[in-house]
């Protein structure tokens, strides 16, 4: 792995806590001591002569200290006397025209109470606050730092170890690998490509949906090329304050020209790369971010060592200027792994495991059809897991394939007990399905069938596995898919007479594909080759949204229901044709719960 290298930082909170802290004493400590300075000592004897005198302006008597405070004629002192029992002092005071007074010392000398009070804490606050702020940008390494770190970019620094991650730790993404070895050698040996006349890219986005790699990918860059590399996520740049977005980016930016040659690499940059679309009360300061990172990009010298990557799963939202050619001058898609590549992956982490020798990882690569990289690595992880719980040394090929189970459909439920109609009916169902894909040509064969609920909430599953690579899927196929889909519901029509809502995932299923087939595959003689959807996040789930009038989405919802209602009743027609198979495979499966896709085949074929 790669060791992050961090700064320590410490709250704003702190600092102002420091300062309010020593106002704080200061004021209750500083301020009584200051005051009590201020007054002289003298005895009563002082008093009385100074009292028949007429030379006293104020006096306080504090009967609970036992003590009177008084001025002189000018007001320009303060004295302090112990009292003694003098009946007549109340009448002496009156003959010398002294004034009583409630507070002498605040009055005493106002130019002293506003310096003190006033000036001394001022001076202090903005003495503390200097030598703070000359601190931390001495730290930061220039005037470019802000006071207290606001606009000061948090991107976290990786330095390369020994056990730095290399291409050889990933797999399945060789076209990725391809395009991103050509970055590795530009940072090696950047005077091949100068001598020639060529510029490497300044940038390269990955794109693809989540889980694929790209931050491996990144990384792997960096390990191979044995340079720093930056990381930083887009949501970091957006601060509450507005242009402290953009001063992050110019710090970042900053120090990777210090460190050239280096990686930059921003994760998730859709969240300050959207596109601008002008709206009044949009999001300044996520504009002023991106303003300032266009702006970064065509300020890199020619040939300066720094690599800009970045990895999103919604290019299409990502702002033009931001994309052109001069910026981000290079897109790899990192999409999910073939067949081979899946079972490159599952080698991979299998490396961090004991795995049994009789382990085939092509039969795994297979049952974990549309898996991702990280579902990939999970899967591994779970079948450790499963081999520690039942006490073994080693992950077996059971615990690899009851994995792949526990990520599809979740763990098995102990605690569901399904009544005996009730498992007769999801019996039937989950029969109804593989006897349906069985039967027709262009349906993938059965490896599994089970009826014991799942975490997922599903009471049973029907396991179908492709053969091999399956990159287009005609409309035969495709109408078979539905057919197979149906199927359950068929089945307990047949079986029962009746129906349960145990269908209700399929039927959500068989009705998206076939509004996919009429709407944007052009499989409908009556729309031809005209699309009546248009796909949004492609790498989010792929959203759609209608491009057609409310008189044509009528009409495609007839179609749709129209298609699904023809292979339903294709469905139940080879059920019927079937009944007796129907009913051995079912009561074979209601006794044993799970059968394999062998099991079924012998029995179908008998």
């Amino acid at each position: 792995m790669m060791n992050e290298v961090k700064r320590p930082k410490k709250p704003l909170i702190y600092y102002y806590a420091i300062v309010i802290l020593i106002l704080l004493l200061f004021n209750f400590l500083a301020m009584p001591w200051i005051a009590e300075r201020q007054i002289r000592e003298v005895d009563y004897g002082t008093f009385i002569s100074m009292t028949e005198e007429k030379q006293i302006g104020q006096v306080e008597i504090q009967a609970q200290e036992n003590q009177i405070l008084f001025t002189d004629r000018d007001e320009t002192a303060i004295y302090k006397t112990g009292m003694v029992n003098d009946p007549d002092l109340t009448q002496r005071l009156y003959e010398s025209g002294a004034k009583f007074s409630g507070e002498i010392i605040e009055q005493a000398s106002p130019l002293v109470s506003f310096l003190v009070s006033w000036v001394l804490p001022i001076v202090i606050f903005v003495g503390i606050g200097e030598y703070m702020s000359r601190k931390l940008m001495k730290k930061a390494g220039g005037a470019n730092s802000m006071a207290f770190g606001l606009g000061k970019s948090s991107a976290k620094v990786y330095v390369k170890s020994s056990a730095g991650i290399k291409f050889s730790d990933v797999a399945g993404e060789e076209e990725a690998k391809d395009s991103l070895k050509e970055i590795v050698d530009y940072l090696h040996g950047p005077a091949r490509y100068k001598e020639i006349g060529a510029a490497m890219p300044k940038g390269v986005l990955l794109v693809g949906p989540p889980g694929t790699g790209k931050t491996m990918l990144a990384k792997a860059v960096a390990g191979e090329a044995n340079v720093p590399f930056f990381s930083m996520s887009g949501s970091e740049f957006v601060e509450m304050f507005v242009g402290m977005g953009a001063a992050k980016v110019r710090d970042l930016f900053r120090q990777a020209k210090e460190k050239a040659p280096c990686i930059v690499f921003i994760d998730e940059i859709d969240a300050i790369g959207q596109k601008r679309d002008g709206r009044v009360g949009g999001n300044d300061e996520r504009e002023q971010t991106l303003n300032q990172l266009l702006t970064e990009m065509d300020g890199f010298e020619e040939n300066s060592g720094v690599v800009l990557l970045a990895a999103t799963n919604r290019p299409e939202s990502l702002d033009p200027a931001l994309t052109r050619p001069g910026r981000f001058d290079r897109r790899i898609p990192v999409e999910l792994p073939d067949l081979k590549g899946r079972e490159e992956i599952l080698k991979v982490h299998a490396r961090k495991v004991k795995i049994s020798d009789n382990v085939d990882f092509s039969v795994i690569a297979r049952m974990a059809s549309g898996a991702s990289g990280a579902e990939l690595a999970n899967i591994v992880n779970e079948a450790a897991l499963r081999a520690v719980r039942d006490n073994r040394k080693a992950v077996t090929q059971e615990d690899l394939e009851a994995s792949i189970e526990v990520v599809i459909a979740g763990y098995e439920k102990k605690n569901a007990i399904l009544t005996d109609k009730e498992k007769r009916i999801v019996a039937y169902h989950e029969i109804g399905h593989a006897l349906v894909a069985a039967r027709q040509t262009n349906s993938a064969p059965v490896q599994k069938i089970t009826i014991v609920p799942r975490t997922s909430g599903a009471l049973g599953y029907t396991m179908q596995v492709e053969e091999g690579n399956h990159y287009l899927m005609s409309k035969e196929e495709m109408e078979n898919k539905i057919a197979t889909l149906t199927g359950g519901r068929a089945a307990e029509e047949l079986a029962f007479g009746s129906v349960t809502t145990g269908a209700s995932n399929d039927i959500e299923q068989a009705t998206k594909l076939a509004r996919a087939m009429i709407s944007r595959y052009g499989m409908s003689r009556e729309f031809d080759m005209v699309a009546m959807e248009t796909v949004n996040n492609q790498y989010l789930g792929g959203d759609t949204s209608l491009a057609c009038s409310w008189q044509t989405q009528s009409r495609v919802d007839e179609l749709v229901v129209e298609l699904v209602k023809r292979q339903h009743e294709k469905a139940a027609g080879i059920l019927m044709e079937n009944r007796e198979k129907l009913d051995e495979l079912a009561r074979y499966l209601y006794e044993k719960e799970t059968i394999t896709g062998e099991e079924f085949m012998k029995i179908l074929q008998e």
